[in-house]
């Protein structure tokens, strides 16, 4: 309940440039900042307890605890020695050469998972999942280097016709023949509008729909 009255306030407080709500953002950021100092050290020592708790006892996978526990004291003493700063052995060394290359890694594995859920996931069997499937569409087809600069307006052309084709028919199975005259005119309309209005790329509205929709 915490939790969700503080998210909701501060979704409120973002939409409402007023003085009282700015004062309220700056010290909820001062309260986070000493919860997450402490939150720091209880994660800390919840995450040594728990990998020290799994070598003792030979658990599976414990050869991984010690990978863990060796890269967090790395880390801390690195850090603690010789900084943070840009230029310091913890961003030259750990961060650009260790977990970057580790982040690519799991991200690719990742992708493998993500086409198998988005294939249970995005079956556009309800208006939802409809819509859930083309904005992820529009998104990962914008992210890509390849999709990125394609006109938007040549696939969305080709979305609007096949699901005013789908339209279509399922009104002459329905027999509703006012439906099967109107779908073309629809269909008209929104073509004109298309190539009237997305001219951009791919990555140009997959910035739209991430900054505004999403």
């Amino acid at each position: 309940m915490l939790v969700l009255f503080m998210g909701v306030s501060m979704m409120i407080q973002f939409m409402i440039p007023h003085g009282i709500s700015v004062g309220y953002y700056e010290l909820t950021n001062k309260w986070i900042r000493i919860v997450a100092a402490f939150a720091l050290v209880l994660g800390t020592g919840s995450l040594i307890m728990h990998h020290v708790d799994k070598l003792q006892r030979r658990r599976k996978g414990w050869p991984y605890s010690v990978i863990t526990l060796v890269a967090l004291l790395a880390t801390a003493v690195v850090g603690l020695g010789w900084g943070v700063k840009p230029g310091a052995p913890l961003q030259e060394v750990i961060f650009k050469n260790i977990l970057v290359p580790l982040n690519a890694s799991m991200f690719a594995i990742l992708a493998f998972y993500m086409a198998s859920a988005a294939y249970r996931a995005f079956r556009a069997r309800t208006t939802e999942a409809a819509l859930l499937l083309v904005a992820a569409f529009i998104v990962m087809l914008g992210t890509v280097p390849i999709g990125a600069d394609v006109p938007f307006r040549v696939p969305a052309l080709i979305l609007m016709t096949i699901g005013i084709l789908a339209a279509i028919v399922s009104a002459v199975k329905s027999r509703r023949w006012l439906r099967v005259g109107l779908l073309p005119l629809v269909w008209l309309v929104c073509a004109l509008a298309i190539l009237r209005l997305f001219a951009p790329t791919f990555g140009e509205v997959k910035e739209q729909v991430l900054s505004n929709p999403n």
